[in-house]
């Protein structure tokens, strides 16, 4: 056996070709193989041995090892016998920069946490490089334990994009619309102009897909929700916007316009369009009828909902109406502190099985389809992203088997929802190139983006205490 995984490019060409410009005569051939495949395709084929063969940004076969090496000859080939390849994982809300904002107010109930301490360290801290270097240090992170496409909400979003571009990762960027001053927008109006221009800047963009998010039904009006939707209707983008997170915002929602947020934005025509609705936990069963009539894509965040205490969501009813609900580890700064997907794939399941007092509610076969394919839905790219399969972009991440906590391994679905970390992550391919591996970004230096975060803590800081 070859002593590299690597084994038909040499360790020192290898880097040599990602240090080059992703252009060539021909598309790059990939061969990945793993003892094991979860494809999550519509067969939820399971493959020992298996292989996916990748050419340029798609995949173009998934098979047995033995098949697929015979038919690619010459591909370039990463072998991980002792891992599981899985489709990339799709976190479906966050604010990547806000890492830089990590644990500076935790045990808090939300509406303090934002108004008390978040806003304020926002209004002296954010800016184009905050958001530039947050973001990298989030993408440092998510690449790093097997996220291949992100979807955020947050401010200077051309910023996130070139961070996510430099990751090499994909990214759903949602330039916020608020309605009071922000780091780059006076007025919502002006949020909405930028947000427009992005739209246009990133038209054609292989990893960007830029979105416009208002943040919420309490802090926007009506005339400005309406307005994003229009907005992101013209130009056939996604809406992302916070719903029903904790039940104070729900009952006051319900005084102010004598209905629930969800039936006061589907009355609204808000949900007329791509719309990922985060959290989602203060729905009722009219809620969520309205929900999937209007094929909303839901982003549950178990993590952050224990944290802040928001409640349980009602994901089994949910994906049993016909939602699709992906999974999120919401923003790093008190209402998680991490952006470990594998992580809120365990507590998902787990979560929802001690809501309905029901070990079998939400089995580890769901958690996983809710990171992979419900995610792909909820984003829009359904056809195009969650499963290994031919046709689709070539996003892969293998997760190592042997190391201690997952042997012996009986089941792989319960092996990488119950038993994996982020840790366990070997390598990572987006679009069919390689960002991740052996446990090292390929993309991004980390030690400088480590100390420039150690540097933000600093000035943060000090800015609290002026």
């Amino acid at each position: 056996m070859n002593s590299s995984p690597f084994h038909s490019i040499s360790r020192r060409s290898f880097s040599l070709a990602l240090a080059a410009p992703l252009v060539a005569a021909a598309p790059t051939r990939w061969i990945l193989s793993a003892g094991t495949v979860l494809t999550m395709d519509k067969a939820r084929r399971v493959l020992s041995d298996g292989a996916v063969a990748i050419e340029g940004n798609k995949i173009v076969e998934v098979g047995p090892r033995a098949e697929i090496e015979q038919r690619f000859r010459g591909a370039r080939r990463v072998a991980r016998p002792n891992s599981i390849l899985i489709p990339g994982l799709i976190n479906t809300h966050t604010h990547a920069a806000m890492s830089l904002l990590r644990g500076i107010a935790d045990d808090k109930r939300l509406q303090d946490w934002l108004e008390s301490y978040i806003f304020p360290a926002e209004a002296k801290n954010v800016s184009a490089d905050f958001c530039y270097w947050g973001t990298l240090l989030a993408c440092l992170e998510m690449s790093l334990g097997g996220t291949t496409t992100f979807t955020d909400m947050y401010y200077f979003e051309d910023d996130v994009a070139r961070a996510t571009r430099q990751a090499g990762m994909r990214g759903v960027l949602g330039q916020t619309v608020i309605g009071f001053p922000v780091a780059d927008a006076k007025t919502p109006a002006d949020a909405l102009a930028q947000a427009e221009a992005f739209f246009k800047r990133c038209e054609k963009d292989p990893l960007i897909i830029p979105a416009i998010a208002p943040h919420a039904l309490y802090t926007n009006t009506r005339e400005t929700l309406q307005a994003c939707r229009k907005l992101a209707n013209q130009y056939k983008r996604p809406l992302l916007i916070h719903v029903s997170e904790t039940k104070r915002e729900n009952d006051d929602m319900r005084k102010q316009h004598s209905k629930s947020p969800t039936q006061t934005l589907a009355e609204w025509g808000i949900f007329d369009g791509t719309t990922v609705a985060a959290h989602c936990v203060w729905t009722d069963e009219s809620d969520i009828a309205t929900l999937a009539a209007k094929r909303v894509g839901i982003a549950h965040c178990p993590s952050s909902n224990m944290k802040l205490a928001s409640g349980f969501a009602p994901v089994v009813p949910q994906l049993a109406a016909g939602i699709h609900v992906g999974l999120g580890t919401d923003g790093p700064a008190g209402s998680n502190n991490d952006f470990n997907l594998m992580e809120e794939m365990d507590l998902a399941a787990k979560l929802a099985k001690v809501h309905l007092m029901d070990p079998v509610a939400l089995p580890a076969t769901t958690a996983l389809e809710m990171a992979t394919l419900h995610g792909a839905q909820v984003i829009g790219m359904g056809d195009q992203l969650g499963a290994l399969e031919a046709g689709r972009l070539a996003d892969a991440v293998f997760v190592r088997t042997d190391v201690p906590n997952a042997v012996p391994s009986f089941d792989p679905y319960s092996t990488l929802v119950y038993a994996s970390k982020a840790a366990d992550v070997s390598d990572v391919f987006v679009n069919g190139q390689p960002i991740v591996r052996e446990g090292k970004s390929l993309t991004l230096r980390s030690a400088e983006i480590l100390a420039k975060a150690r540097s933000y803590r600093q000035q943060i800081s000090l800015s609290l205490k002026k």
